[in-house]
């Protein structure tokens, strides 16, 4: 008995120490939640004072540029800021594309028919060279003299013409030539040639173009046909060029559908 009772105050004596223990432990405990809002607050007032002095920051940066752009500028007028860019840009496409004043266009002529034809007679097919209507047509720096154009710059140039034929019997061309007998039209030779005289062949005539066809036209119907072409040649100073057609008793009077023309392209 002795013994239980023994280890019962003993018992009793480590629930005692036991509890004095805790109690001496709750002062810790309740210290933690004065900390937490202190360490909170705290990197709240860091976060803000470093977004502040990030902003200052880029503030003094900012005005710090602007001064430096404003220092550096030039005093000029606005006017003269704004427009010397748009300037120098205009020079610099002159200068490149080197953009031609119409007083420095190259050399063109374009000249519809004349009418009327004085050498075409009804029922002639030889062929013969036409003449052109220079006072309704257009030539700037190239000639033109009894139906040929004068090459009056060397170049390259292209060269193109069309000749339009028409016959219908009771038609303007037919009543103009009343008195000569009617011709068989049945198969007729429409032919365009385009020649030009070189002056260093002592101005002979050399082809430079060929077409046309062989028609088989009614006579009691109206009945048209048009011949066109061109090309690119190497032209002298002093050469001409000049356009002859078979049958120019049918040639249509019209210069919407017959013309002659050139233009240089280069050198």
């Amino acid at each position: 008995m002795a013994a239980t009772h023994s280890e019962y105050r003993g018992y009793l004596r480590n629930t005692v120490d036991i509890e004095a223990a805790q109690h001496r432990f709750h002062p810790a405990h309740s210290s933690e939640p004065t900390y937490r809002p202190l360490l909170f607050g705290t990197l709240a007032v860091m976060g803000l004072l470093q977004v502040a002095s990030s902003v200052a920051i880029l503030l003094h940066l900012t005005g710090y540029l602007q001064e430096v752009d404003l220092s550096t500028a030039p005093h000029r007028p606005i006017e003269e800021v704004q427009t010397e860019p748009v300037l120098n840009a205009l020079r610099d496409t002159r200068k490149n594309r080197r953009c031609k004043t119409p007083k420095e266009s190259l050399p063109s002529v374009h000249l519809p028919i004349k009418r009327p034809q004085e050498n075409s007679k009804k029922g002639k097919p030889n062929a013969i060279l036409i003449d052109w209507d220079e006072e309704h047509g257009y030539r700037h720096r190239m000639g033109y003299q009894k139906g040929k154009l004068l090459v009056m710059e060397s170049g390259f140039y292209y060269i193109y013409a069309k000749t339009c034929f028409r016959y219908y019997k009771d038609g303007p061309v037919e009543n103009s030539h009343a008195e000569v007998p009617p011709v068989d039209v049945s198969n007729t030779q429409l032919i365009q040639y385009v020649y030009y005289e070189s002056i260093k062949q002592n101005s002979k005539s050399v082809m430079l173009m060929k077409t046309g066809s062989t028609m088989r036209w009614n006579d009691t119907s109206y009945n048209m046909y048009c011949a066109q072409q061109g090309r690119g040649v190497r032209l002298d100073e002093g050469d001409a060029l000049y356009v002859n057609v078979s049958n120019a008793w049918m040639l249509d009077l019209e210069g919407e559908g017959t013309y002659f023309g050139a233009i240089k392209l280069g050198n």
